[in-house]
C-alpha cells in the first residue's frame, strides 16, 4: 500500500518515545518506594498484628526519605511532555545558550594548549578574530575546528596546525570541500572578478572584516568571500544591513563593468540580496513603513517566508525594487571609481586561487588609495531621492 512504510515508521517511533516517558516517570515515582525486604517485612508484621494484643504489636518500619537530585538534558525541549514538567518531577528548567565571544576566546586558549600549532596562533589578535569567527559555536564545534585544522597541518607535512589551517577548516565546515575543477579561462577571470567586486565593496564599506577571498570551488559555489562583523553584534542598524546588500551585489556589478554583461553566477547573490531588502522593507520598519508584514499569522498571506509575503504586497514590493536599484547604482559607482582595486585582487585571485586575512589586506594596501567621493555622492543622492518623494507625497 502506498505510503504504509513512512506511517509505520512514524507509529514505532511515537510508541518508543510514549514507553521511554512512561518508564521515566515510573523511575520518579518509585523513589520514595521502600525496598523489597522492607515491604515485606511490613506486609508481614501488619498480617501478625491482627492477631497480638495492642502492648505486643510489632512496629512497621518507615521508609527513610530519598534525598535525590534528578538531573536530565535534552535538545529536545520544546516536545517534552507535559507530565515530566509537573511540579514535583522537573521543577526547574535551565536552558543554556552557546558562549558569547569572551568564553569562546576561553575555550580557544585551552584547545590550543593542549594542541601543537605555529606561533601564529599564539598572537592575541588572531585569537579575538578567532573568537569573532565563531559567533555561535559550542564547545564541542569548537574543539573540532582545530581537529579538522590539525589534520589538514599533518596533510600539508606540518608538525602542527597554522592560522591558515583553521581558516580551511572552518571554510570546510560552513561550505564544503575544496573541489579544484578545470576552468576555462575565460570563467576563472569571470570568477576572480566577481569575488574581487564583493571584496571590494565590503572592504569599502567600513563594516567588514575580510577573511578568506577565493576562486576555488565548493559545493554549488564557484568562489567565495567569507566577511564577518568587526565586533560581536546582536543587532543591526539600516546602514549595516545596506551594506550587506551592496557587497551581495558587488559581484553582479564587477561583471557588468568589465564584461558587459553578468552571467548566471549572482543568482545565489540576489537571493540574498533579496532576503536582506526585504527585511529591511517588511520586518525592520526601514524603508517608510512602520506595518510589519512578519506580524501576519493567518489569512491570504498565510506564509512563513517574508520575502514571500513582501513580493506579493502591492506596497511593499515597489519599495524593495527601488531599495535594490538604488544599492545597484551606488555600487557601480563605487566599482567604478575604484576599478584598480577590483584588478589588483582579480590578479591576486588569479595567481593564488584564495587569499586569506592579511593577504587580502596586503593587496588593498599595495593598490592606489581608494576613491570615495562617488560612494557619498551615490548616498546623498539616494536620501535626496527619498527627500524629494516624501515632499511630493505629502
Amino acid at each position: 500500500m502506498p505510503g504504509w512504510g513512512p506511517q509505520v515508521a512514524a507509529f514505532s517511533s511515537s510508541e518508543g518515545t510514549g514507553g521511554i516517558v512512561n518508564e521515566l516517570l515510573v523511575q520518579m515515582q518509585s523513589f520514595d518506594t521502600p525496598p523489597p525486604g522492607q515491604r515485606l517485612w511490613n506486609l508481614a508484621a501488619g498480617w501478625l498484628n491482627r492477631f497480638l494484643p495492642g502492648h505486643r504489636q510489632l512496629r512497621m518500619r518507615q521508609c527513610e526519605d530519598a534525598n535525590i537530585l534528578l538531573i536530565a538534558a535534552t535538545n529536545r525541549a520544546d516536545s517534552l511532555d507535559p507530565a515530566l514538567l509537573r511540579p514535583g518531577r522537573f521543577d526547574r528548567r535551565l536552558e543554556f545558550e552557546v558562549p558569547a565571544k569572551a568564553g569562546r576566546r576561553d575555550l580557544i586558549d585551552h584547545f590550543l594548549s593542549r594542541k601543537v600549532h605555529a606561533p601564529d596562533l599564539d598572537r592575541d589578535e588572531l585569537r579575538d578574530q578567532l573568537a569573532g569567527q565563531t559567533f555561535g559555536a559550542t564547545p564541542v564545534m569548537i574543539e573540532h575546528l582545530f581537529d579538522e585544522a590539525l589534520v589538514l597541518g599533518l596533510k600539508g607535512g606540518r608538525d602542527g596546525l597554522s592560522w591558515a589551517d583553521v581558516q580551511q577548516a572552518r571554510l570546510t565546515a560552513s561550505v564544503g570541500l575544496a573541489n579544484p575543477v578545470g576552468y576555462t579561462d575565460r570563467e576563472r577571470r569571470s570568477v576572480a572578478t566577481h569575488e574581487a567586486g564583493h571584496a571590494t565593496v565590503a572592504h569599502l564599506a567600513g563594516t567588514r572584516r575580510l577573511e578568506v577571498l577565493s576562486i576555488v570551488k565548493r559545493k554549488g559555489s564557484l568562489g567565495l568571500l567569507a566577511h564577518g562583523d568587526l565586533d560581536e553584534v546582536y543587532t543591526r542598524t539600516r546602514k549595516e544591513l545596506v551594506d550587506l546588500v551592496d557587497i551581495a551585489l558587488g559581484g553582479l556589478c564587477a561583471e557588468e563593468l568589465f564584461f558587459g554583461s553578468a552571467g548566471t553566477g549572482p543568482g545565489f547573490d540576489l537571493a540574498y540580496a533579496t532576503r536582506i531588502g526585504a527585511e529591511i522593507v517588511g520586518s525592520c520598519g526601514m524603508a517608510g513603513s512602520l506595518v510589519s508584514l512578519a506580524a501576519v499569522q493567518r489569512g491570504a498571506l498565510n506564509d512563513e517566508n517574508l520575502v514571500g509575503r513582501v513580493l506579493s504586497d502591492p506596497a511593499a514590493r515597489p519599495q524593495l525594487d527601488a531599495l535594490l536599484e538604488e544599492s545597484k547604482r551606488r555600487v557601480m559607482g563605487l566599482l567604478t571609481a575604484n576599478r584598480h582595486h577590483v584588478e589588483a585582487l582579480r590578479d591576486a585571485l588569479l595567481a593564488r586561487d584564495e587569499l586569506v586575512g592579511e593577504e587580502i589586506a596586503d593587496v588593498f594596501a599595495t593598490a592606489a588609495p581608494p576613491v570615495l567621493d562617488d560612494l557619498r555622492v551615490e548616498r546623498r543622492s539616494g536620501a535626496d531621492r527619498r527627500s524629494s518623494r516624501r515632499t511630493a507625497g505629502s
